[in-house]
This record gives C-alpha cells, structure tokens and sequence, in this order.
C-alpha cells in the first residue's frame, strides 16, 4: 500500500509534460480517500488521464485557510489526502503552506511525493552558476513595490530566480535592468512542453527579445521563469 490513514501527502504534478509523474504519484493519487486540488477541473482532467478516479475538493489561495481546516478534519477520521496543485510541487509559490503548517500544528503525519519544478528545470537549463542560488517567487505586480523587491537581491552573489506572468515580464525586466544592472541572465518558458524555450544573454538582449516579440504582435504565453547571475 502506498498510503498510511490519516496522512496527507503533498504530490508533485508535471509542469507540462504529462510523462514526467512519477510511478509513486499516480499510486499515492490512486490510493488516496480523496485529493484536494487547486483546480478541480483541471486536475480532473490529469487523472482522467492516467485512468484514476478520486473524489476532490478545492484547496486555492482563496480558501486555503477553510481547506486546510477541513484536511485537517479528515486527517483525524484517518483519511489519507492528497494535495495537489496546478502543476509543480505544492507550497512552492502555489498553495500548500498552511496545510502542512495546520498539520505541525495538529502534529498530523504528512510527507511530500516529489516531482517536477519549474524552479530547478530553468535554473539548470539557464547556463549559471547552480551551487548557489535564491529563489524569490513572484515579484509584487507594482513598479515601486518590485524595485524594492528586487534592491534587497542586489548585493547577494547566488543565482537569482523568479516566477512571473507574461502580462508583466517586460515590466519585469525593465526594472530588474534599472536596479540590478546588465547582468547574464535567461529566461525560460513552456519547459517540459512541446515549444519549450530558453533564451539566454545579458538582460538588456532578454529585454530587447521581448519587446520585440511583443512589437511584431506575439503575445507572450504561460509562466516564465527569470534566471539572474548574481553579483560577482
């Protein structure tokens, strides 16, 4: 048996390629009493995928503090819960936190079922120095608020890594240029899917590579992630 009463584990999905779950992922999500998901509809549509066929409630940013309280009800009838996001790891910028935190709290056995990250797929794809580095999430959405954000990280010498939209990735990089200066950097998008890219090079080019996508009428699509070398 994969999973043990009354435990919740928190289980990696892929970030878009649906071959890289792993064996234990699908047998943990198989054997679950039931999975909370950031979005049930789309996580329906993984395990209809792969032939599973669970019961599901909403675990989001939005209700994440009735959910958690509600894991924590099950967890104590002996239910084994699963926790799963969009795609990633969860508590890794995606719900999850307070989840585990109410479950430390209620000292309620729990554990992790790793799988694949966004975070360490751009980092070892960027080219920079990967001993080393600080991940960061997402950035605040305003200019003032995220160059703030972003003067804490100016002095730090380990690789930088943040999440961002693509409705605010030049904003992003305008001010990443402004207050970190000039720096190697990259930029990954679609990782693990068919159109997988990552583009590399000082961040004025990165800035220069979008604007001009964006200029020739081509939308930026899904998630980025930025890579940039720290102070040297």
């Amino acid at each position: 048996m994969a999973v043990e009463p009354g435990t919740l584990y928190l289980v990696g999905t892929p970030i878009g390629n649906l071959g890289d779950i792993t064996l234990r992922a699908l047998e943990t999500l198989r054997e679950v009493d039931i999975i909370a998901a950031e979005d049930t509809r789309r996580t329906g549509r993984l395990l209809r995928h792969f032939g599973i066929s669970k019961p599901q409630m909403a675990y989001h940013e939005h209700n994440e503090r009735q959910a958690a309280e509600r894991i924590v009800r099950l967890l104590r009838e002996g239910k084994a819960v699963a926790l799963v996001t969009n795609a990633g790891t969860p508590g890794i910028s995606d719900p999850g936190y307070r989840a585990v935190q109410r479950c430390i709290q209620e000292a309620l056995p729990f554990t992790v079922v790793p799988g694949p990250s966004a975070l360490v797929a751009a980092l070892v794809l960027s080219g920079l120095p990967t001993h080393s580095f600080v991940f960061r999430g997402f950035p605040p959405r305003k200019s003032g608020a995220r160059r703030r954000f972003l003067a804490q990280d100016a002095a730090l010498p380990y690789t930088l890594v943040y999440y961002e939209s693509p409705y605010r990735l030049e904003a992003f990089l305008e001010d990443a240029l402004e207050v970190l200066g000039d720096r190697p950097a990259a930029l990954a998008n679609d990782l693990t899917k068919l159109f997988e890219r990552v583009d590399r090079g000082p961040l004025s080019e990165l800035l220069a590579g979008v604007r001009a996508q964006l200029a020739e009428g081509r939308g930026l699509k899904g998630e980025f992630v930025a890579v940039i070398r720290g102070v040297e």
